[in-house]
């Protein structure tokens, strides 16, 4: 996908976290290991939802920013789509799962982070630190739910 604004920015991660959500979800159909199939699950309802918290972004952003150009995207490394787009995850265990998962989730930010300090217009600096912030919330609240399952 060629992104070329800010508003196809967005429906560009929110397509990301559902690819990821579908990956997870029919990778738990493959698992054989109890704790990550039960992982996968968990994860891929967790994305599915964080989908449409970003499709939100794209109904009810500025559109100012939502329309302004977005030069500088093609200058930062672009997050590997390959890990969103296949089963492997059911050949991982518990602790793989994870940092595959919050490893996607920092690229993410990292694009975010980058695309903030070179944003033009208040508006599009503030969206994007909203859509980071999201990001931020989730992984998070995401760390500290797999955090309680792997203690049980």
């Amino acid at each position: 996908m060629e992104i070329k604004t800010y508003e196809e920015l967005i429906d560009w991660t929110r397509q990301l976290h559902a690819h990821l959500a579908r990956s997870l979800q029919a990778s738990a159909e493959k698992a054989t290991d109890e704790r990550a199939r039960a992982l996968l699950d968990y994860i891929s309802t967790h994305e599915a939802k964080l989908e449409q918290a970003v499709a939100e972004f794209e109904k009810q952003a500025d559109p100012k920013a939502m329309h302004t150009r977005l030069y500088d995207y093609a200058n930062h490394k672009p997050i590997e789509s390959h890990r969103t787009i296949d089963t492997h995850y059911a050949e991982l265990g518990f602790s793989d799962i994870e940092r595959e998962v919050f490893d996607f989730h920092d690229q993410v930010m990292d694009l975010y982070d980058t695309l903030i300090g070179k944003a033009e217009i208040p508006e599009a600096k503030a969206l994007l630190e909203d859509l980071k912030a999201l990001e931020e919330h989730e992984a998070m609240r995401l760390a500290r739910q797999i955090g309680s399952a792997d203690d049980l």
